[in-house]
């Protein structure tokens, strides 16, 4: 039996060469791989970092972000674009761009608002002589749809004209003086066309408003010369400005100790003048229905920015003529019954139920019941709304009411 042969199996000589090719290239691939981990791990590593250092900046902002005060539907909006506000300023069809609320250096405007019906042309345009236009911007409520009547005179073309037939300044004033717009502007006057002005300065009339801390005020009223409604009003020749009257007989007493209006804390609806942050609340006060905002007057009080005792008031040194003109609803030509002009806002001379052409009857009475209609819907609502909302606190419920007795 012959013994195997166990020779050991050795390469082939001449494939030596190829299998020394094949171990380097193994070796290339391997130190690649090595190499290629490291730097794509380092990369996806720091990569992880910076998200991380992003997600924690973002987590970190996240409570200053949702505390910043921003205008409902601007969110999607970065800050910097956001014009949350705006003004009465005309701007012109061409020429240079004026930013006019970038204007820091500029003398702060005020803004003069009036109901007005063409037939009161003459005294109104003595009402806006008096307010210089480098200080005020002067908007006309036309109650009568007439405009164009009013284009002759110099300040008109400068002036905002908006036009409703038989609508009241309240009215226009809740649709186009939202606090948003009329935000820029120092002092609101919301006056009817019914007031001589030969004794009225109103840059100095706000001299006084401000030195006193008036967020609520009126001009008082000459007592011989005006159709004086509320004795508050009427104008002392002895004080710049008064707070609060005095009655000492029948009902209704008011002495120092009162604390509610009429007695303290109270402007008439003829001719307020309202700070800026005091009209911001009036006018959400004052109700979309409600056009004769009778009822008002009383709570005016609630949007003085503190103590109505103290912030408002009834400047006498500047002092104004109240001419009880008859402009709300129809008026016959040969009736000049001024006792039942309105107390609350100013009409159209003209009815929408009335046909053109028509004979002009008086309408005023049924105005005036509309008034006192609208005064008690408003009062109840006042106290419906105190019911229902759990978290207002009444600032004035603690003080002692010596109004009445």
């Amino acid at each position: 039996m012959k013994t195997p042969n166990f020779a050991p199996m050795l390469p082939d000589p001449r494939n030596r060469p190829g299998l020394c090719t094949l171990l380097i290239l193994a070796s290339f691939i391997w130190a690649a791989y090595l190499f290629g981990s490291g730097f794509i791990g380092k990369e996806y590593k720091d990569r992880f970092i910076r998200w991380a250092a992003i997600d924690t900046v973002q987590k970190k902002d996240i409570n200053s972000c949702n505390d910043r005060c921003r205008p409902p539907g601007s969110e999607p909006l970065p800050k910097g674009i956001v014009a949350g506000t705006s003004n009465l300023e005309q701007q012109h069809l061409w020429g240079p761009i004026t930013n006019n609320s970038e204007k820091k250096s500029r003398a702060e405007k005020s803004l003069l608002a009036l109901a007005v019906g063409i037939k009161q042309k003459e005294v109104v345009d003595k009402i806006i002589r008096k307010f210089p236009p480098s200080n005020f911007v002067v908007m006309l409520f036309h109650y009568d749809g007439a405009v164009d009547e009013w284009m002759d005179l110099e300040w008109s073309t400068h002036a905002i004209h908006i036009s409703a037939v038989n609508q009241t300044k309240w009215w226009f004033a809740k649709r186009f003086l939202h606090p948003d717009i009329v935000f820029q502007y120092e002092y609101i006057f919301l006056w009817d066309e019914d007031l001589g002005v030969e004794n009225f300065d109103p840059s100095r009339y706000l001299l006084i408003v401000k030195d006193e801390g008036l967020e609520i005020s009126q001009p008082a009223l000459d007592p011989v010369k005006s159709d004086v409604h509320h004795p508050i009003t009427a104008r002392s020749s002895r004080s710049r400005v008064h707070r609060r009257m005095y009655k000492f007989k029948g009902s209704g007493r008011c002495d120092r100790h009162s604390t509610t209006p009429p007695c303290v804390g109270w402007v008439e609806m003829m001719a307020p003048v309202f700070s800026k942050a005091a009209w911001r609340c009036v006018w959400h006060m004052i109700q979309n229905d409600l056009i004769h905002a009778w009822g008002l007057d009383q709570l005016l009080g609630y949007c003085a920015q503190g103590d109505r005792t103290r912030n408002v008031g009834v400047v006498d040194s500047e002092y104004i003529v109240h001419l009880g003109l008859p402009t709300l609803g129809h008026a016959d030509h040969n009736q000049s019954d001024a006792n039942s002009a309105s107390q609350g806002g100013t009409a159209s001379q003209s009815d929408p139920m009335v046909p053109s052409g028509s004979e002009m009857v008086d309408n005023r009475m049924e105005v005036r019941h509309r008034s006192f209609v609208e005064m008690q819907i408003f009062r109840k609502r006042w106290k419906v709304a105190i019911k229902e909302d759990r978290c207002w606190v009444d600032p004035y419920r603690t003080l002692t009411n010596r109004t009445a007795r």
